[in-house]
């Protein structure tokens, strides 16, 4: 059942698309669409994230890996509107990430963009590039591919 997703989209409708919730859906809102190729989404940092308590007392940091998981989250939001929700209940899994790269740490406070582009089809994988910057600066980069679950 195709259903139309009008952007922003807010944390409601990226559950809709989404099988991920709190405290691992790393998205709170889709900014810019553009269909079966470019997405812009972000997640506010907030000084209650639950990975705060112990990455770092007293110096709280996100994780890496939580940032290359929020840049799938988009790209796996991407593919979701490409389609019009119609691949909403499917599971898709990250299953090799290339390139990654770290340049700034992310703290309480920040908004982390999530500027990600769909690179390539590949039967029922997507590759996806993708770019998170905290005002306006780049804080890491990677490659993504994810496939679809046909167990």
């Amino acid at each position: 059942m195709s259903q139309h997703f009008p952007l922003p989209l807010d944390a409601a409708g990226i559950q809709k698309l989404l099988p991920h919730r709190y405290p691992f859906l790393l998205v709170d809102r889709v900014v810019e669409m553009e269909r079966d190729k470019r997405i812009l989404a972000y997640k506010n940092v907030t000084q209650n994230e639950p990975f705060f308590t112990g990455h770092f007392p007293g110096k709280p940091i996100m994780p890496g890996v939580l940032i290359i998981e929020a840049l799938a989250q988009a790209g796996g939001l991407l593919t979701q509107l490409s389609h019009d929700g119609q691949t909403a209940g499917r599971m898709f899994y990250m299953v090799k990430v290339d390139n990654a790269r770290f340049k700034r740490m992310v703290v309480p406070g920040d908004r982390l963009d999530l500027d990600v582009t769909l690179k390539r089809l590949i039967k029922n994988m997507a590759l996806y590039e993708g770019i998170a910057r905290v005002d306006g600066q780049e804080v890491a980069s990677a490659e993504v591919l994810c496939a679809e679950d046909r167990g």
